[in-house]
């Protein structure tokens, strides 16, 4: 059992580097498409599923895994979920693009400040995870945080709510989906590439704009949407598989905090007392929940002196 108490710990440790680094690069987002603040969103999404699906077949090519891409494709059990999860991110990342670029960076953050709130919710609710009382209080003070920056906004901040449930599902559904990320991914962009493909198509004749941008830095970050895009969501899905779904919520303050900075820091939108005292108690309720898993990956790497090591707290 203490085997098994020290593979779980591996495992957890594997998926936390994938994880920051996939939260840490949407947390830069805004910067990049930002650059393509001139191109109307429905064409940075439809280049962002095109290039991606290039990137991915790449990678999917050099694996030697399109027989897995085929099979996935053909059976009722892997497509389902394929079909759900392509809905739900080709929604979100529309909704991102346009945020973004309406100047709405704030309110995306805010989004991605309520998402990790639901994947604990959910977390509870279809996977069974228990938390322990000190992640309890700390899922209370980001809530609390939440709370007072959505009131705040005196309005219904439905930009923010939907990025948070759109996001919410797809990991979920991605974590209990029985397909490995690389396919998962290469599949989702697939599935609705040639329809991105046909719209650019179609909308260049009807605009008289060339199809990969109008200047070669257009091109070029066209170009780009595909590895920003596919390399982060890579590396979510490996940390969402090797770790519990309740962690990879508190890990992913770490892509509003940054959205966040880059809004008031960058963009120059409003920073209040009240985004101040939401974001102390953000980054208290992370830094608990953390400390937390921190004491309980030592315990359970301890012998068991005679009973069971607890393996589910290592992660």
């Amino acid at each position: 059992m203490a085997t098994s108490a020290a593979s779980g710990g591996v495992r957890a440790s594997s998926g936390v580097i994938p994880a920051v680094g996939a939260y840490l690069a949407w947390g830069l987002f805004p910067l990049y498409w930002k650059q393509l603040g001139h191109v109307p969103p429905i064409e940075i999404l439809g280049h962002r599923v095109v290039w991606s699906f290039v990137f991915v077949a790449i990678l999917v090519s050099w694996q030697r895994r399109w027989p897995e891409f085929l099979r996935t494709l053909t059976t009722g059990r892997t497509l389902a979920p394929m079909l759900v999860t392509t809905t739900l991110i080709s929604g979100n990342w529309f909704l991102f693009i346009w945020a973004v670029n309406s100047g709405h960076v704030t309110q995306a953050s805010l989004g991605y400040y309520i998402n990790p709130l639901l994947n604990v919710l959910f977390a509870r609710v279809f996977l069974g995870e228990k938390l322990r009382p000190a992640k309890l209080v700390a899922v209370a003070l980001a809530g609390a945080g939440v709370t007072i920056l959505a009131i705040g906004e005196a309005t219904i901040p439905w930009v923010a709510l939907t990025l948070a449930t759109t996001f919410a599902l797809y990991g979920l559904v991605r974590k209990v989906a029985p397909v490995e990320p690389l396919t998962a991914l290469s599949v989702e962009t697939g599935l609705v590439m040639p329809l991105a493909a046909t719209f650019l198509i179609w909308n260049s004749h009807q605009t008289g704009a060339p199809v990969l941008g109008a200047s070669a830095r257009d091109t070029a970050f066209l170009l780009g949407t595909g590895i920003a895009t596919a390399l982060p969501l890579l590396w979510f899905a490996i940390g969402a598989k090797r770790l519990r779904y309740s962690t990879m919520g508190i890990i992913q303050y770490l892509a509003p905090t940054g959205q966040l900075a880059c809004a008031v820091l960058v963009y120059g939108e409003p920073f209040t007392e009240r985004h101040a005292f939401t974001f102390a108690l953000i980054w208290a309720a992370v830094i608990l929940y953390a400390a937390d898993g921190i004491r309980a990956g030592r315990r359970s790497a301890r012998p068991p002196d005679g009973a069971e090591a607890e393996v589910s707290a290592s992660a």
